[in-house]
């Protein structure tokens, strides 16, 4: 394999969703797709011209297999991901634009059981960055030692913290587990809200206050505006006004977007507004998947020089 711009570590999941978007109880046709918060963000970097290379374990099964060809056909690296005797996780998601609801069957999958192992396989690639999120630290015990171990690697970093509360049943452990962790990587993402509900925060400023090693740190305000902390500046961009259909996946856009940017060497404003236009086209697809809205280098130009409603 050629070095991959960016490695993307964490567990993808086979997904089932009502096709039409009704609700999961009024569904009669439904979809079969994939998904994940590292696979998603790993799908849309290649769309945007950034090589990828998403790393985990999958099972011997079908949705295994599946999956595997899925993340493959959207142009991203998987040689370095493996099978392994098992199962491969699953969910089911109930859209809604306010907030979908998701229901995983994905205990003692075979990407609960990521190592220090698979780091070391990612890290083998020369990544120029590596991309990880707080979704993998809360499958078991060896997949947050995994992650702990790749944030203390050579090379640069980005953690989304991606708080899922479903798979964090002591919000305590949570906070402590996820701040500890973003404080260890060099650009942290994560949303004003979940900053809110682990660590009492309630301004972008103040999560800058409580994560002050990163290099970097993007907060989120939901379909208000994104502000990022580098050094001793900060910068914030207005959300883009959406019609939103169904809101998950939009996080992970918003960080490819933004990613994309660092690696061209966007400036930091450009940065967020490319990240708020890759989410604006996330939430408008009822998958976590979605088709640019215009060329790559149409995107970044409205990034870089925007115009009203760009």
């Amino acid at each position: 394999m050629t070095r991959p711009d960016v490695v993307c570590f964490g567990e993808s999941m086979a997904q089932l969703l009502p096709a039409d978007g009704e609700p999961l109880r009024h569904a009669t046709r439904f979809t079969l797709t994939t998904a994940g918060a590292e696979s998603n963000v790993a799908r849309a970097l290649v769309q945007l011209g950034t090589t990828a290379s998403w790393v985990s374990l999958v099972g011997d099964d079908a949705l295994g297999a599946r999956l595997l060809d899925e993340v493959a056909a959207a142009g991203v690296d998987v040689s370095l991901t493996r099978r392994r005797p098992g199962r491969t996780g699953f969910f089911v998601k109930d859209p809604h634009p306010g907030g979908s609801a998701v229901t995983y069957y994905r205990d003692g999958s075979a990407a609960s059981r990521l190592g220090r192992a698979d780091v070391d396989r990612a890290l083998a690639a020369r990544p120029r960055h590596l991309h990880l999120s707080g979704v993998t630290p809360a499958l078991s015990a060896s997949c947050r030692d995994a992650v702990g171990y790749a944030l203390d690697g050579d090379v640069v970093t980005s953690f989304d913290v991606n708080h899922r509360p479903a798979l964090w049943p002591d919000t305590g452990e949570a906070a402590t587990v996820l701040r500890g962790l973003a404080r260890r990587a060099d650009v942290v993402f994560t949303g004003l809200d979940e900053a809110e509900a682990l660590w009492g925060a309630e301004t972008a400023a103040d999560v800058r206050e409580l994560l002050p090693e990163p290099r970097v740190v993007v907060v989120k305000d939901g379909g208000t505006a994104a502000t990022s902390f580098a050094a001793d500046t900060s910068c914030t961009e207005p959300a883009l006004p959406v019609d939103v259909v169904e809101p998950v996946g939009a996080g992970d856009a918003f960080a490819a977007g933004w990613l994309h940017g660092m690696l061209t060497g966007l400036p930091h404003p450009a940065r967020l507004r490319l990240g708020h236009l890759l989410a604006g086209a996330a939430l408008t697809s009822l998958s976590d998947h979605f088709p640019l809205p215009r060329p790559p280098a149409d995107l970044v130009r409205a990034a870089v020089a925007p115009t009203p409603g760009s």
